[in-house]
């Protein structure tokens, strides 16, 4: 088999993973709606239609490193773009997981943040501590499953993520007296809650010297308000430094359109020389290297 057949035929493997995996996502509401409703008739999608979305989920966005390394491939008659796409997959998944995990602590953080304001505000509103907890968990339960206005379902569907997986144990607590500040401190231990330490110390506060709990909350909200808007700014500011460093990593590929613009056949060069081939090495590491210790200067600014 050619070069090109090889680099051909994984374009269009890659390209209909792709396609056919994004023709069956279905929205947030539809997903919602077919999780509460039972399925009825042949209204499931076909096996290999079902195949092709869990490959496509597990993938994910790298699949496109397959389909450019085919296509460049295709365009230099060689394989080695196809097999440096391949290679390069896995490390694209994860720098994926990774910002999705990034992601899901930031949304973490937040319902925190929201979960302290309700049950501040149900606090002041008369209930017990551990009723005003279980109000607030379970408004934020209804809420993520319900159809109602967007904005108020996203605010009060926070409430309950904010407790994470540990969520049960800590309504459980609260409903039959047992230890809520443990269950709290448990439930801190996921990334993006550590906020709900500072939950288990107000409660533990209000509970054995009979302090104020709603003012605690108010306080704990508001740290925990300004301490996010102060890594937003610092998110803001190494903005630029990051769209620079992006930029820089696709220099490379500038001098390769440019070259190819002039007729001096770059790919023919590299892929099929030897000094070209020991240029696109010795350039990959280079790349490589720059690439990853720009991401850990930001990652260490920001505290990761």
């Amino acid at each position: 088999m050619s070069a090109a057949t090889a680099c051909g035929a994984a374009l269009c493997a890659g390209g209909s993973v792709w396609l056919l995996g994004g023709r069956v996502r279905a929205s947030r509401g539809l997903r919602r709606a077919r999780s509460l409703l039972p399925a009825r008739g042949p209204a499931a999608a076909p096996r290999w239609r079902q195949g092709l979305t869990r490959v496509r989920g597990r993938l994910g966005h790298e699949v496109w490193l397959l389909v450019g390394g085919a296509a460049v491939g295709l365009l230099g008659e060689s394989v080695l773009p196809l097999v440096a796409g391949a290679v390069g997959m896995p490390l694209a998944g994860r720098v994926r997981r990774a910002r999705e995990a990034a992601r899901e602590r930031d949304r973490r953080a937040d319902a925190v943040i929201t979960l302290c304001g309700a049950l501040a505000g149900e606090v002041r509103a008369g209930r017990q501590p551990g009723q005003a907890l279980r109000t607030a968990a379970e408004a934020g339960a209804r809420a993520g499953s319900g159809v109602g206005s967007e904005s108020i379902s996203e605010s009060a569907e926070g409430v309950g993520r904010g407790l994470g997986g540990a969520r049960a144990g800590v309504l459980a607590a609260a409903r039959f007296g047992g230890d809520v500040p443990g269950a709290l401190r448990q439930a801190a231990l996921e990334p993006g809650a550590e906020g709900l330490l500072g939950l288990a110390a107000c409660w533990r506060v209000a509970v054995d010297r009979g302090a104020g709990l709603a003012a605690g909350l108010e306080r704990l909200e508001g740290a925990l308000r300004a301490e996010r808007d102060q890594r937003a700014d610092l998110r803001a500011q190494l903005a630029g430094a990051r769209s620079t460093a992006l930029m820089l990593a696709g220099l490379p590929v500038l001098g390769l359109l440019l070259g190819a613009a002039l007729g001096a056949e770059p790919l023919r060069v590299l892929l099929h020389t030897g000094p070209g081939l020991g240029c696109l090495a010795v350039g990959g590491l280079f790349e490589g290297a720059g690439a990853w210790w720009a991401l850990r200067i930001m990652r260490k600014a920001e505290g990761r």
